[in-house]
């Protein structure tokens, strides 16, 4: 299975699980220092917008180089608790299937693009790719188990 692929099939497997989820467990306390549901969800939709343009952008370069993701300040800084769940799971939703037709549409010369984030060593649009699927199981298991 490809990286798109991947993605779709995560998709349609967890937005059931997520819309399944209200208020009350999105906001459930997770424990000290810890992200509520609905900040996890929100730092998730922070990803499909940093990673959209970082793969855009790859496609448009011969080389990205591109800035670090402060993923604490991000989530804070938009209020992820004070949106509606439903909300925050469709944006998730349209935001990663539009990734996904990215990924699918993204010829296959692009993929060996080098990507330098922040001070992380170069890698390539293809690595990034399946990173960020592989980052956002990661997360989602936190959400849904």
């Amino acid at each position: 299975m490809n990286v798109s692929e991947d993605l779709r099939a995560e998709i349609e497997t967890t937005v059931p699980r997520l819309r399944a989820l209200g208020e009350v467990d999105a906001m459930r306390d997770r424990g000290p220092a810890k992200w509520v549901r609905k900040e996890i969800l929100g730092h998730l939709i922070d990803s499909a917008a940093n990673n959209h343009q970082r793969f855009v952008r790859a496609r448009l370069a011969d080389r990205l180089v591109f800035p670090p993701y402060e993923q604490d300040q991000w989530v804070a800084v938009q209020g992820y608790r004070q949106r509606p769940w439903r909300e925050l799971v469709d944006l998730w939703e349209l935001l990663n299937r539009h990734v996904a037709h990215v990924i699918a549409s993204t010829p296959p010369d692009r993929l060996a693009t080098p990507c330098v984030i922040g001070d992380k060593p170069p890698a390539t649009l293809a690595w990034l790719m399946e990173d960020y699927v592989r980052h956002m199981r990661h997360h989602l298991a936190q959400i849904v188990n």
